[in-house]
């Protein structure tokens, strides 16, 4: 069987209509592999089309602030993507003359772009020789050729990044890229493969070893960090306090409400607690629950609450971190999803 041709062979009777598989604009293709690293197509989609209707062209991106960049990144999470854009951006503003580049080799010196998406935006737009070696990826060789190193071990990706190379080398890269990519995103699935309609079935080891729920194998996920986060709603007729989070944190750079972690579970009940609130917004201050959610990050559980607060005092010279802003004003700013779901529902 020729593993290569049946993966085109299925793509070209079953991929999906997306926009960026019909240009060769490095740029467009660029904006798409980014905005769909951790992203499911149908979650990033109306990014992608937000982002392209506000910049049409990378000069337009590098010439936007940090703020309004984030402030249409809002929902995605990992925002740490959508700054490392815009730095891309400037880059390719200063370093290429504002025409995004489309080698392997002038790609992958920019911020944010790393071997799968240099080979993906090279190949897609210049139809270069480079193998895409993503999670679908490696699921469809794992299950296919029966390898069992671990996708996330130093073996095992360069094991996986051969072998792709190797299976590139004789098709038209483009094509391909795409067809094993959307082979593994929509026929050989994380959960319930399609396996017996599969076009490889015959020669599949892991169908044929009885290993489809063991293939690909990963490496133990690092532990998950717990914290507890207690937010301050805090108004004052069409004002609000807020302030923005620092670098080298969750949510950097993005816009919340005044906050106390503490190392376990607050209640107003708790002496402890009610202490550490008096301390930074007044003795006399009324604290009120409002409701309770937990967020989920890649290593992280964040256990939120939110309080209304009456009677509050802030010294702004003790914190000058906490701002004073219109709801109006606060509401254009870049918050994380936490927030601006609590925003919509509250204010």
């Amino acid at each position: 069987m020729n593993f290569q041709k049946e993966i085109v062979k299925w793509y070209l009777s079953n991929k999906r209509n997306l926009p960026w598989r019909s240009t060769t604009d490095a740029y467009v293709i660029w904006l798409s592999e980014i905005i769909l690293q951790q992203t499911r197509v149908e979650q990033g989609l109306p990014y992608f089309n937000k982002f392209l209707e506000n910049y049409p062209t990378v000069v337009d991106f590098a010439n936007a602030s940090e703020t309004e960049i984030l402030k249409h990144w809002q929902g995605l999470g990992y925002y740490s993507r959508g700054r490392n854009m815009l730095y891309t951006a400037k880059q390719v503003l200063e370093i290429h003359k504002g025409i995004f580049p489309n080698a392997y080799d002038d790609l992958i010196k920019l911020k944010g772009i790393g071997e799968y998406t240099a080979a993906a935006i090279s190949s897609f737009s210049n139809n270069q020789a480079k193998a895409v070696v993503d999670g679908n990826v490696f699921r469809v060789l794992a299950r296919y050729f029966g390898i069992e190193e671990p996708i996330n071990s130093t073996i095992g990706k360069k094991k996986f990044s051969t072998l792709a190379q190797d299976l590139i080398e004789d098709q038209q890269p483009s094509l391909y890229n795409q067809a094993i990519m959307e082979f593994g995103a929509l026929h050989c699935k994380p959960k319930l493969p399609l396996c017996a309609v599969c076009p490889l079935q015959l020669d599949c080891f892991a169908y044929n070893h009885n290993k489809i729920e063991i293939l690909p194998v990963k490496l133990k996920k690092v532990k998950v960090r717990e914290r507890w986060f207690n937010y301050f709603l805090c108004l004052e007729g069409d004002d609000i306090l807020t302030k923005q989070r620092v670098a080298g944190d969750v949510w950097q750079q993005m816009y919340d409400l005044p906050l106390i972690e503490t190392i376990e579970f607050a209640d107003i009940s708790d002496l402890s607690f009610s202490e550490l609130v008096k301390k930074s917004f007044g003795k006399e201050v009324i604290i009120k629950p409002l409701i309770s959610k937990k967020h989920l990050l890649t290593h992280q559980i964040i256990y939120v609450q939110f309080f209304a607060l009456e009677n509050y005092i802030i010294n702004f010279n003790l914190h000058a971190e906490i701002k004073s802003l219109t709801i109006d004003e606060f509401k254009t700013l870049p918050h994380p999803k936490v927030i601006s779901d609590f925003v919509e529902t509250y204010l």
